[in-house]
């Protein structure tokens, strides 16, 4: 399929930045603008800009853990790991008695990791040393030393070839390639709306407010990409499609002594709990919790109209910023604390965040067409897992672009055939269900947070 001469990309996020390095690899004479909301590349608010991101293969399902794979060997034996953006110290997923999702997820993802090896060909005793079955609790504490105390886990395995990465790092590494290879024409301000000329559906660009002159004006283009992450049900029907969901993000000042204790530690992942912990680096150590999330419901008008605004409005979920985790989310990385690194239990937090993904009910991405706007393009729904493929994600995104797209990829990431909502306090919302989930599902950030300043 050949693109449109000019092309306006929202969102200087991953997928936005990834599919706008690929486009000016591929595409050096088309017109591309790129559109982040946040005055900077990275955005402080990104679901990607953080001190780290997991980077593994340990996928349930094969074509992830394959296009995984590829990345990791890019993060591994080229510029993008460089410079402390990718560490491999290996990463221990394990899940609990009762179960039965992460189990199942954890068990599919060790065959996977291993069938990987077999076919680069590697022998059975090499597959064994750098794949390592955990029955049982002890067996983890063996290779695992410093992780001791509460953790009854039933099972799991420990894969010495995932890794993590420097999200912030690996974010401003790839704006400065963008940068240097000066083919994009980046603005920063808000995307107000996106312009829809009715005749047609045809999406013909968007409204944007100039943050730094406060200025709004017309951008038009062939082409409009979507990929503004948590924020983009703001700017398109999603509903039942892609949902914001507050994820718990806390960290612990350390001294020196303990960052060298830590540091070379595999990453820990619970399926069964969603807490993960991540070797600290410059002695912040991240505890983090991987779940069905917080919903914030919040009234918009629904998009999709020419007019400045719709008299009809839409119940959804999107990001707020700059906000504390409620008390029950400190109690479950205090937990994990205990079980995991009891020593720094009851340390404070440093600070805490809520990091907000883009949801699908399925955790599998969007990138896509539109079904009713031929010349509008999603690539958003990242889920939580997105960053670990930023080195490869692009090419994919342009893949499916120009369609020609791996086809099991495409029937991962193509548009639903019908929308998958769940019933909650406040509203119908997206639940993510692909295993990787736990905790409590509903839960809504301000009666949380409404808990918290009663205790």
């Amino acid at each position: 399929m050949e693109l449109p001469n000019s092309i306006l990309i929202v969102g200087g996020g991953v997928f936005g930045v990834s599919t706008a390095l690929s486009l000016s690899e591929r595409h050096p004479n088309k017109k591309i603008i790129l559109i982040e909301a946040s005055p900077t590349i990275p955005n402080p608010h990104g679901s990607s800009v953080d001190t780290s991101r997991i980077i593994r293969a340990d996928y349930s399902n094969p074509a992830y853990a394959k296009l995984a794979a590829d990345g990791i060997k890019k993060w591994r034996n080229t510029e993008w790991g460089q410079e402390g953006r990718y560490t491999e110290n290996g990463l221990a997923l394990l899940y609990t008695e009762g179960n039965s999702d992460s189990e199942n997820y954890t068990k599919k993802s060790y065959e996977n990791v291993k069938k990987l090896l077999e076919e680069e060909g590697e022998s059975s005793e090499s597959i064994a040393e750098k794949v390592v079955y955990l029955p049982n609790k002890a067996a983890l504490e063996k290779v695992v030393p410093r992780y001791v105390a509460g953790m009854n886990i039933s099972g799991g395995y420990l894969n010495r070839g995932s890794g993590w990465g420097d999200a912030e790092a690996g974010v401003r590494f790839a704006k400065k390639k963008l940068d240097e290879m000066a083919r994009v024409d980046v603005k920063h301000g808000e995307v107000e709306r996106l312009l829809f000329e009715e005749a047609t559906s045809k999406v013909t660009g968007v409204i944007f407010k100039d943050t730094v002159n406060g200025t709004t004006s017309t951008i038009t283009a062939d082409l409009v990409i979507l990929a503004t992450g948590a924020s983009t049900g703001r700017l398109l029907d999603l509903r039942g499609i892609v949902d914001a969901t507050g994820q718990v993000l806390a960290y612990i000042k350390i001294s020196d002594e303990e960052q060298a204790q830590l540091a070379h530690m595999p990453t820990i992942l619970s399926f069964s709990t969603g807490i993960f912990i991540i070797p600290p680096r410059n002695n912040l150590l991240k505890i983090a919790r991987h779940a069905y999330g917080y919903l914030n419901p919040s009234d918009v008008p629904i998009p999709g109209t020419s007019t400045a605004s719709s008299s009809q409005t839409m119940r959804i979920s999107l990001p707020v910023h700059d906000l504390p985790i409620p008390v029950e989310g400190e109690r479950a990385c205090r937990q994990a604390l205990r079980e995991m690194l009891p020593s720094f239990a009851e340390r404070p937090f440093a600070r805490t965040r809520i990091c907000w993904y883009s949801d699908t009910p399925t955790g599998d991405f969007l990138i896509t067409y539109h079904p009713s706007h031929p010349n509008l393009f999603l690539a958003t729904g990242g889920s939580g897992h997105g960053y670990k493929f930023f080195p490869v994600l692009g090419d994919q995104i342009v893949d499916a672009l120009e369609g020609r797209l791996d086809a099991e990829l495409q029937q991962l990431w193509k548009w639903p055939e019908q929308r998958h909502i769940t019933e909650a306090k406040e509203g119908e919302f997206v639940v993510t269900k692909d295993g990787s989930r736990s905790g409590k599902i509903g839960m809504i950030l301000k009666d949380e947070l409404a808990k918290s300043s009663r205790l």
